[in-house]
């Protein structure tokens, strides 16, 4: 009997429900359940806090052999032993091994540095090591990976300012930088996301696709993006990641870990046994920590100033919009001097150039508003955020930068004079921008401040789900909770810095190596 079967009924004898287990145990009832199905194991705190309340010694509830016995009922267990026939009683031999070897992992486990943390952590070592978790690096609007052949003119991680993969996977971390549709919307791209993380067939789901008129499937990945994803080894650690999403990006891995977690019912009713994994929930502790850097969690007002005042800066509709931010957002100019892979077979459209650019981003706009211009705008991300839920068991962070200033009375906010060239005029037209969206969201002075492409509000935290403020301190990672935003203190710059684009080699790597050293130490 293993670990899960003994809470299971440690509970039930106790007459007591998950969630009332979850109550008394301060967690959630989610939780409780994975404990018992095997999915997750509990914190030595929460162990030790039901060996309290059932009556049981952690030891009895750690074991998993044969002689398992709650404390109480060892010294009746030992006197039902059969005496040997010269009519003393034989010494509960293999249990006294036992309680000794419990003993010695526990009394390893406190001398084992504080680093490793404890008797999961001093278990851990004993089957290989902990588990690193490695991390995936989602790129937003008008983005690439590192397999596009634009990456090799220019990458997206790490610009102009250094070669991110590189100079971590040097520092010992595991990277990843998955190429995903570049105007998709979020949920098409949080599907191909999950195909190359585990080597499938994109599956954007039978009543999506029919929703939005176009193909189920796409592309076939034959590998994984890399080996044991959401499997337990070590130990029964769980392979998790660490998903960081840039821009659009963040909405990308917000929604694959919410449907991780959630699934979708619609797409579940629809095609059964053949419904997607993605799509059956149930996998939420798969991903450890979910990071946004400059994300539109609640949208980007630019949409609204394109569509009000768009020929100021260019742009003449939402087609325009996407093709030149594209090109913008990356600082290349124009398609003429980077044409990428679109990824839009689902609809049709087999290869994007040069010259078909406008008529292939149109054919996708034109069809509704499965695409990324939706997903933006304000009244498209409150849509999105009906559908994401934050998991329990994940660790989330945001980041949020401003590259403008306090302007006159007619200038709410103003460019900085250090903003990206491309992302100036965008920055000058948020600063000053009121109104009220078609959904009735009003955009009033509070979404001014902005980093070229998102308003400092949007970027913070989704605005109808919990968070605290944070310190970026290692002292603190102690107090860091599962399931809320820790959103940290705004950072000067643009919406490129954080991604090496009009920034210093130093500075762009040293926030992520402090990030993921922060991350790696989370409690697990």
């Amino acid at each position: 009997m293993n670990i899960s079967d003994k809470i299971a009924i440690l509970r039930k004898e106790k007459g007591l429900s998950q969630e009332a287990l979850a109550e008394k145990l301060g967690v959630s009832r989610q939780s409780v359940s994975k404990w018992e199905s095997g999915a997750a194991l509990p914190d030595t705190d929460k162990i030790i806090a039901m060996s309290e309340l059932f009556g049981v010694s952690t030891d009895y509830i750690l074991k998993a052999d044969e002689y398992e016995t709650p404390a109480e009922d060892v010294s009746e267990s030992a006197e039902e032993i059969t005496p040997p026939s010269d009519g003393k009683k034989k010494k509960p031999v293999k249990k006294i091994i036992a309680l000794v070897l419990a003993l010695c992992i526990i009394i390893t486990a406190i001398a084992i540095p504080v680093h490793y943390g404890g008797i999961r952590e001093a278990w851990w070592e004993l089957n290989g090591g902990k588990v690193k978790y490695p991390y995936v690096l989602v790129h937003g609007l008008g983005g690439w990976g590192e397999g596009e052949g634009i990456n090799e003119t220019i990458q997206y991680w790490g610009a102009g300012a250094c070669d991110l993969k590189t100079e971590l996977t040097d520092m010992g971390y595991e990277v990843y930088m998955p190429s995903i549709g570049p105007i998709s919307s979020a949920w098409d791209r949080a599907c191909e996301l999950y195909a190359q993380l585990t080597g499938t067939t994109v599956d954007y789901g039978e009543v999506h696709s029919k929703e939005h008129n176009h193909e189920r499937y796409g592309r076939t990945y034959d590998t994984p993006l890399f080996e044991n994803w959401g499997e337990k080894i070590n130990g029964g650690q769980r392979v998790k990641i660490n998903l960081v999403g840039h821009s659009f990006g963040g909405a990308t891995v917000r929604l694959l870990a919410s449907l991780l977690e959630y699934g979708n019912e619609a797409e579940v009713a629809a095609t059964g046994d053949e419904t997607s994994p993605l799509f059956t929930g149930g996998k939420g502790d798969w991903v450890h920590s979910v990071t946004a850097l400059c994300a539109p969690h609640n949208g980007s007002s630019l949409t609204e100033v394109l569509n009000s005042v768009g020929g100021l800066v260019g742009i003449k509709d939402t087609t325009d919009m996407l093709i030149s931010l594209c090109f913008g957002i990356a600082d290349i100019g124009s398609s003429a001097s980077g044409v990428y892979d679109f990824k839009l077979d689902h609809f049709g459209v087999s290869e994007v150039t040069e010259s078909n650019a406008e008529s292939a981003v149109s054919a996708v706009t034109s069809m509704g508003n499965d695409h990324a211009a939706y997903d933006l705008s304000p009244d498209g991300a409150a849509k999105l955020n009906e559908m994401i839920q934050t998991v329990d068991d994940v660790y989330y962070f945001s980041y949020s930068y401003s590259t403008t200033k306090a302007g006159s009375l007619l200038r709410g906010q103003v460019p900085n004079s250090t903003t990206l060239p491309v992302l100036y005029p965008f920055a000058l037209a948020m600063g000053s921008y009121k109104g009220t969206t078609d959904g009735g969201i009003a955009i009033d002075e509070t979404w001014q401040e902005n980093d070229g492409l998102v308003s400092v509000i949007s970027a913070r935290y989704p605005f109808d789900e919990a968070y605290v403020e944070y310190t970026e301190n290692l002292e603190d990672v102690e107090e860091f909770q599962k399931g809320i935003w820790h959103v940290a203190k705004t950072k000067d710059g643009d919406h490129g810095n954080v991604i090496g684009l009009n920034s210093k080699t130093d500075s762009t790597l040293d926030f992520y190596v402090e990030h993921f050293g922060m991350v790696d130490n989370l409690k697990r």
